[in-house]
């Protein structure tokens, strides 16, 4: 008849399996971290760039408006009012 193991035994035997399930999963998610960093990476990258891009088209757009409303100040002035009265007529509608 074989001897039945000691809770201390079992419990040895329990955290054993558990440290090296542990283990295994932590060889696991090394590289999968990794990727996940690189990802996080070219992503903040990318967003950077779009952030760059946008700020300067902006600065583009207001100085050619800027010279437009400077080269054309009475064309400006009725676009601004008929688009004024566009919004406006629109926004009594809701």
């Amino acid at each position: 008849m074989a001897a039945k193991p000691s809770s201390h035994e079992t419990t040895d035997h329990v955290a054993e399996s558990l440290h090296h399930a542990v283990d295994s999963a932590a060889e696991r998610a090394g590289p999968a971290e990794e990727r996940v960093r690189a990802q996080a990476a070219r992503a903040a990258d990318k967003a950077r760039e779009s952030a760059d891009y946008a700020r300067t088209r902006s600065r583009e757009v207001a100085s050619s408006v800027g010279n437009y409303v400077q080269e054309n100040p009475l064309m400006a002035l009725g676009i601004a009012f008929a688009a004024g009265t566009l919004v406006s007529s629109l926004l009594r509608r809701r």
